[in-house]
Formats: structure tokens, sequence, C-alpha cells
């Protein structure tokens, strides 16, 4: 049994809190005490909820004002008080090392850990690393990243090439057992569009357009992923516009998979937006996927982390403004049999063995004896 003690932390969005997770799950299986440091107004609070083996310790942050402004003396003070809250944390439970997957929310930890020169070890999820893996990186002992391009802004004499840590059904489950889990024919060309838990508008206007065509004239099976709160407007859309949708035995329409590793298992097309995670996931599963990127993400980082995919050879690209019926449809048609057999085959060369575990044995280093 592990004596060793973990503080671990990242949130504020799904790319930082899942990665941090997944981590959390290998550590456990160990048997070892984990303290998640986050909001508890985040949904890492609400994860942490799900673990009855896990302390969560909370942190009231925001993220840093991009602007001067009169918020910001405020958010100064409040992020004073989460340091110090983050310090006491520190000298109260005594982690053997500390683990953060970055976002606003690890800042207070990171800054406490370099003032009371606790080891700790970074993993950025983006192609784009964000500001408080920047400044974390030349203090770490460890620097993971998720994408190779991430060595080029980070700066550290560890910096170790990793991808993001992916849950052990990613390694286990099947294509054949996907499908047979959601009673899809194992020999159909199976396509799944999805645009997050929330979902894509753009995605799912252009999704709903071309159902008819992929399903009956291309005789693909199609599963479309709407997002929880878009479900009702794109069940209206096709009542109106393809009332036999209902009927129709080559689609699966869902507002969200609460296990993503199924629907990309099945998948040999993959549409989605470009975020870390997402990607990893999909290379994982050595799928070809077409990558319409979020405009608006923070630092511009989806579209950063599609242009990579695509120079891989592991996906087409295709912007949002973009994204029409026609548009998608010709980028679906584009991947004939030759081009997704290769697509898969890069993405297969291109996924790591397992991650995750290779993460946990260079946190493990970071320990002083």
């Amino acid at each position: 049994m592990s004596d060793n003690v973990y503080f671990i932390s990242g949130g504020g969005t799904g790319g930082h809190i899942y990665p941090a997770f997944t981590v959390a799950d290998k550590l456990l299986e160990e048997n070892c005490k984990i303290y998640f440091i986050g909001n508890p107004k985040n949904l890492e609070y609400e994860i942490a909820k799900q673990y009855p083996q896990i302390t969560f310790l909370g942190v009231e942050v925001s993220g840093m004002p991009r602007k001067l402004s009169l918020s910001m003396p405020l958010w100064a003070v409040k992020f004073f008080f989460a340091w110090l809250k983050a310090i006491s944390y520190i000298k109260k439970y005594k982690p053997d090392a500390i683990f953060t997957t970055g976002g606003y929310v690890s800042a207070p930890i990171v800054f406490a850990a370099r003032f009371l020169h606790k080891p700790y070890m970074i993993h950025d999820c983006d192609s784009v690393p964000g500001l408080v893996s920047r400044f974390a990186a030349p203090y770490a002992k460890i620097v993971s990243v998720a994408f190779e391009s991430s060595k080029n802004v980070l700066k550290s004499n560890n910096i170790i090439y990793n991808g993001n840590p992916v849950r052990k059904a990613f390694f286990t489950v099947t294509k054949k057992e996907a499908r047979e889990k959601l009673n899809i024919p194992q020999n159909k060309k199976v396509i799944f569009a999805m645009g997050g838990s929330q979902g894509a508008k753009t995605i799912n206007t252009a999704m709903s357009s071309i159902l008819k065509t992929l399903t009956e004239k291309n005789n693909a099976f199609v599963i479309l992923q709407t997002g929880k709160n878009k479900f009702d407007e794109v069940i209206e859309e096709l009542n109106k516009n393809y009332p036999d949708y209902k009927i129709n035995k080559n689609l699966l329409i869902c507002p969200y998979f609460n296990e993503m590793v199924y629907p990309l298992k099945a998948a040999d097309i993959v549409i989605a937006r470009a975020g870390s995670l997402s990607l990893t996931e999909i290379i994982q599963c050595h799928t070809a996927s077409i990558l319409i990127p979020y405009p608006y993400a923070a630092q511009d980082h989806q579209r950063k982390n599609a242009k990579e995919m695509c120079a891989k050879g592991v996906a087409l690209y295709l912007e949002d403004s973009e994204c029409t019926d026609e548009n998608l449809l010709n980028k679906i048609n584009e991947i004939d049999d030759k081009k997704l057999k290769e697509m898969c085959e890069k993405a297969k060369e291109l996924a790591k063995i397992n991650p995750t575990e290779e993460i946990v044995k260079q946190l493990k280093s970071t320990i002083k004896v």
C-alpha cells in the first residue's frame, strides 16, 4: 500500500479537468492519498464528489482580467487569499508532490508550491500553453506536454512529450464491442459528429441538412451528439425538414454520451471541434477526423490544435464560418476508403501507448527521497 500523498489541480474547463482526474484515477489504483485543489463553483467540484476517495480542497479563484480595469484590484485581492489558502493546505496535508494540468484554477497551488519549495509537475494540454503553464514551467521538476509544438513555447530543462492522459477504457474497448453496445452493424462506415457536452450549433445545422444524404445515398451510419442544450432545436428542425429520420435505421441522435469511448471507438470518421482532450481521444481510437475549431477559443488554441493535427495527416480542416452543409459533405466525401485507411494508420502511429502510466511514473520521480 502506498503512503504517498498527492495534490492534483486543474479546472475551469473540461480540457484541464478530465486529464487531471484521469491521473488521479491511476494514482487511486495504487492506493495513494489524493487531494484535489479546485474552485468549488466549477465542474471539477461536481466531478470530485463522485470520488469518495478524493478530498476536495477549495480555492476561490477566477481567470485574470485580460485588460486593465477596475476589476483587476479585486481579482488580485482574491488571488492573494487563494494563494494563502493554498499555502495552508500544503503545510497541513504535506503532499509528497503536486501535479497540475494548468488553467487559472491551478495558479494558487503552483505559486504556493514555488514559495514553499515543494516539487511539482505540470502537464499542458494544448498546443498553445496558457499563462499558468508558461510561468510554472521553468520551476517545475518535469513539464509534460500533449503537443510537440508546445516545446517551442515553454522554458524547461526537463520537458517531455507524452500526449494527453486518457481513461483506461480507450485501451480496452474494441471497435466491435463499441458497435455492439450502440447496436451499429459491423460492416457500416460510421460517421460521428459531436460538439462537446454543450453542442456546436454550426456542426448541428450542417449535419442536420445532410443526414438524409449520408444515411440513404452514402449508406453510412451517422451518430449525432447534439449537446444537452441543443437537442430539442435539432429535433424540431428535423421534424420540419426530414420527418422520416424517426424510422431511419442508419441514424442515432443523442444529446450527450456519458461514455464517449463507445461512439468514438465505433466511428470511422469523427467530425468535431478541436479541443485538446477530444483530439487525444480521437487519435487513441485510431480514427480519421474533420476538425472545425471553435473560433472564439482562448488564444485561438483550437485552430492551432487543428492545424497541427492536419499537418500530421490525421485530420481535414474546415473553418467554422465555412461549415455549410455543402462544404461539410464535400469534406466527408473527400475521405474515400484509401484516404481513410491512410489517416487511420497515421493516427495509430501518433497515438501514445499509455500516456497516463508514463505521466504517473514521471510524477513519482519528482518526490524527494
